[in-house]
């Protein structure tokens, strides 16, 4: 595991801030405040910065709609307990992501969409009674 993590190209990029669940609240209000919503999500205000917040059992921030070949900048946080951040394709479970996201962090993860589609959020960390209902959306297009 040691020289999988070393050498295999697997740490995840990004950048990590501490940050209280209630400063963190404030960015996604701001944020939300922003965006407009649509029937299919929301749309990201000006500029990459795309939030999402776990607090038990759903996302914030979630739908969103993004386009393809744009780089964002994901912010995640949790506002109370562990959640874990697990975002795939409709279609392919191959291809899956995975981030532990703990309360009092952001993490800033880099990302940009190759293909148009439906691509679930879900959360992969027990987080009580409600946890198999933590599902979220993002719906990336060609062209916003």
């Amino acid at each position: 595991m040691s020289g999988y993590t070393r050498f295999g190209d697997q740490n995840p990029i990004g950048e990590t801030l501490k940050v209280s669940p209630e400063e963190y609240q404030e960015k996604m209000n701001d944020y939300t405040d922003e965006a407009s919503e649509t029937e299919e999500g929301l749309l990201v205000p000006s500029g990459d910065d795309v939030y999402f917040a776990a607090q038990q059992w759903y996302w914030q921030g979630a739908p969103v709609i993004l386009e393809t070949g744009r780089e964002y900048n994901i912010h995640l946080s949790s506002l109370d307990v562990q959640h874990g951040f697990s975002m795939r394709p409709e279609q392919a479970l191959s291809k899956q992501i995975n981030f532990q996201i703990l309360p009092e962090y952001e993490w800033i993860l880099p990302m940009e969409f190759d293909e148009p589609g439906t691509y679930h959020l879900i959360c992969n960390e027990f987080c009580g009674v409600g946890h198999r209902t933590m599902h979220g959306r993002v719906e990336v297009v060609e062209e916003l």
